[in-house]
């Protein structure tokens, strides 16, 4: 559910600070920041941000479809693997592949070998 209207977007200070300045001083420096729960505002368009994924850093680089969503949105925490049931699926049929080959040494009539 989104935050009131009366209250505003909720972002922490000490990365607001750390924008501000940068807008002041036009820089483009890469900031790093923990809060995924800060909501990206106009003020940060540009500017590439790198987001603590609980490893590591993600740069992600802030554009205006991004306003009013959540730092947090564009760096994932986890990492997909795969379906362990497809992968034994896959496993078993390459295993059965070789041994459904025939065992004798010609196989059609007028192949080439």
């Amino acid at each position: 559910m989104p935050r009131s209207l009366k209250k505003g977007p909720f972002i922490d200070d000490h990365l607001r600070v750390k924008v501000e300045a940068l807008n002041t001083r036009n820089e483009k420096k890469v900031l790093k920041t923990w809060s995924r729960r800060s909501t990206i505002l106009p003020d940060m368009i540009g500017h590439t941000i790198a987001v603590h994924n609980g490893k590591k850093f993600i740069p992600v680089y802030i554009t205006e479809q991004m306003i009013g969503h959540k730092l947090g949105e564009f760096a994932p925490t986890r990492t997909f693997k795969g379906h362990a049931v497809k992968a034994a699926l896959e496993r078993a049929a390459a295993a059965a592949a070789p041994a459904a080959a025939p065992a004798g040494g010609s196989s059609a009539p007028g192949a080439k070998s």
